[in-house]
């Protein structure tokens, strides 16, 4: 009798029933619900239920992403004509990442490009007909810019310095050097860590506040939306090193690598967008310390 769990003589993975797309689903609903219960004090329970969403979110992550890496490494489903599909739909995610930042650049280009907008009269009214705006009536939610030649540059050269290690991590493996892969891992890893440091520190000396203000609001949306890709993005890397460690990835075959390797460097392209078109470009005067 042949074995009901062997290879399918053919190059496409037909993907047995699996519990978490519903348990995903389940799971986000519930976070969902939470989460706006909270925001708005519907129930004094509300945090419990966002939590209680959130890591059946997680839990439901880990579980699929486990069965992923077995179809790959363990049950050769991973064809080449499967691969390509993968490579498909990467890219389509990204794309749709992409789409996602193109809001926040909107939102905020509308307002700097027309801040004497007489049509917007709050806008007109708010930002002192300039942008950069004017320094608030209170001093508190809008009082100055970042100086873009300070951290800013600082992070522009850490994640691009990122870059770069990625892409001798991913030519060390292309060259079956196991002890690159790992070392160029470890060093974008750290890179991505000191990123997001730096960028908290610059959060918690801004001169500005989210709310009450254009100019916080998309500038926190933009910036913090990036910082939070970062975080997906080191994470991405991690589970990449531990995957190294444990022998996974060959020369010919390593799509969960070459994934952190793209998504890493889309990550690194809407860095380069964010500190020309916000800081630079719309950096006005700097806030004397």
């Amino acid at each position: 009798m042949a074995d009901a769990h062997a290879k399918p003589r053919h190059d496409y993975h037909l993907v047995n029933p699996s519990p978490w797309p519903a348990v995903g689903s389940i799971s986000t609903f519930i976070m969902a619900v939470g989460a706006i219960a909270w925001m708005h004090n519907m129930f004094p329970g509300a945090p419990l239920v966002f939590a209680a969403g959130t890591l059946g979110v997680l839990y439901t992550m880990l579980s699929w992403w486990r069965d992923v890496i077995n179809e790959a490494e363990h049950e050769g489903y991973h064809t080449r004509v499967v691969q390509i599909s993968h490579r498909y739909g990467m890219i389509l995610f990204i794309a749709s990442e992409v789409m996602f930042f193109v809001a926040w650049f909107w939102a905020y280009f509308n307002t700097a490009l027309f801040p004497a907008d007489a049509q917007q009269f709050l806008r007109y009214d708010l930002l002192g007909h300039v942008w950069p705006p004017a320094p608030s009536p209170d001093h508190v939610t809008f009082r100055g810019t970042f100086d873009p030649w300070h951290l800013p540059l600082l992070n522009t050269l850490i994640l691009l310095t990122s870059g770069t290690t990625v892409t001798w991590a991913h030519h060390a493996l292309l060259h079956n050097d196991r002890k690159g892969l790992i070392n160029g891992l470890w060093v974008t890893i750290i890179l991505g860590a000191i990123f997001t440091c730096v960028q908290a520190y610059e959060y918690l000396h801004a001169a500005f506040t989210f709310g009450g203000h254009i100019y916080g609001a998309t500038f926190f949306m933009a910036t913090g939306f990036h910082g939070a890709h970062v975080l997906i993005g080191t994470t991405f890397l991690i589970v990449c090193l531990i995957r190294a460690y444990k022998g996974h990835f060959t020369p010919k075959q390593h799509l969960g690598f070459e994934f952190a390797a793209w998504y890493w460097h889309f990550v690194d392209v809407v860095w380069l967008f964010l500190f020309a078109c916000i800081y630079v470009w719309g950096g006005g005067t700097p806030l004397a310390h």
